[in-house]
């Protein structure tokens, strides 16, 4: 059978059925289909594709591992067409779900303040946001939309640049007081440093003499979180010194709860913030395009405020001082 002759939109929703339903005489119910036809559906659709979708017992089906993946794109897929057709019949007005996966500092700060706004003008558009600072796959976790800062490493995927923002050294008050300020990259051998769990891009603190000379520390300490956000408030606790975007801590650094350490061997090594996405920008469903657009939108100015905070600083500065 050619591709032209094959329905698989039907296909995909027979399949969607069988998987939700956990048979095919269920799903042949729900569908209004006979049993067998379901089967024989089923099974012409694992030849085509040369693998096997479902194990088959007595009692249920289950999804193998290659159906269970082959139901993720199906469940995206349909959703897509669904949406197509809406905004369709509604003249392009934005409507639907869309799945967002968001770092927690990030979501926290500055895109969980900014939700009111935007379902109240997209009324018709649904939210389902999971913030996190683990890296998700985005076809694997059906997720639309995912905030994350650093380099983009999956070239299947593109990209809105939201933001920018360094990346500074600090500590509260109370901890400065009881344990003293490092006055250079060295010293903090001798301090607790609060760091991240999961791997990173660059594990150490980089740090930059008035010569360029580079110089490497990593931090020590007892303590070590999963995300961004948690590392913050332990630092706001006064349990180490932390290394954190400055978008994150502006306000903590305006209003004196954190201080800003070594600023002048501070590298001033720039993260963008990204909106992450699957497929071209022109083929994005209405529902998409105009979260990514109102991001861009409202956030980008948060940031640019952020991104030029310098708050108060501690230590020495070789740039200044030389």
């Amino acid at each position: 059978m050619s591709r032209q002759n094959i329905n698989r939109a039907f296909e995909m929703e027979v399949f969607k059925t069988v998987v939700a339903t956990e048979g095919f005489t269920p799903a042949a119910r729900t569908l209004g289909l006979t049993t067998s036809a379901v089967s024989k559906l089923v099974s012409r659709l694992e030849a085509r594709l040369g693998v096997k979708l479902l194990h088959r017992t007595t009692r249920r089906l289950q999804p193998t591992p290659e159906g269970l993946l082959f139901h993720e794109r199906c469940l995206r897929i349909l959703d897509d067409i669904d949406c197509a057709e809406h905004e369709a019949a509604q003249r392009g007005s934005p409507r639907g779900r869309v799945r967002i996966n968001c770092q927690v500092a990030f979501g926290t700060h500055y895109l969980l303040p900014q939700l009111p706004v935007f379902l109240a003008r997209y009324p018709e558009v649904q939210l389902d946001v999971v913030l996190s600072d683990q890296v998700v796959d985005l076809l694997t976790e059906r997720c639309d939309v995912a905030i994350r800062t650093g380099p983009l490493p999956d070239s299947r995927l593109s990209q809105r640049r939201i933001g920018a923002s360094d990346l500074a050294l600090v500590a509260s008050p109370a901890y400065l007081e009881s344990s003293g300020i490092p006055r250079c990259p060295e010293q903090l051998r001798e301090h607790r440093g609060l760091a991240l769990t999961y791997a990173r891009h660059l594990d150490a603190w980089p740090f930059v003499d008035a010569q360029g000379n580079r110089q490497l520390i990593t931090p020590r300490g007892p303590l070590r979180l999963g995300d961004g956000e948690s590392l913050r408030q332990m630092a706001l606790a006064g349990l180490g010194i932390a290394r954190l975007a400055r978008y994150h801590i502006a306000a903590d650094l305006a209003e004196g709860r954190l201080v800003a350490l070594l600023e002048g061997w501070n590298p001033r090594d720039r993260e963008e913030i990204r909106a992450i996405f699957v497929g071209p920008g022109r083929h994005l469903p209405a529902r998409v395009r105009v979260l990514l657009d109102f991001l861009a939108e409202q956030l980008a100015p948060e940031l640019a405020g952020a991104w030029n905070l310098q708050g108060d600083q501690a230590g020495n500065s070789p740039r200044t001082s030389r």
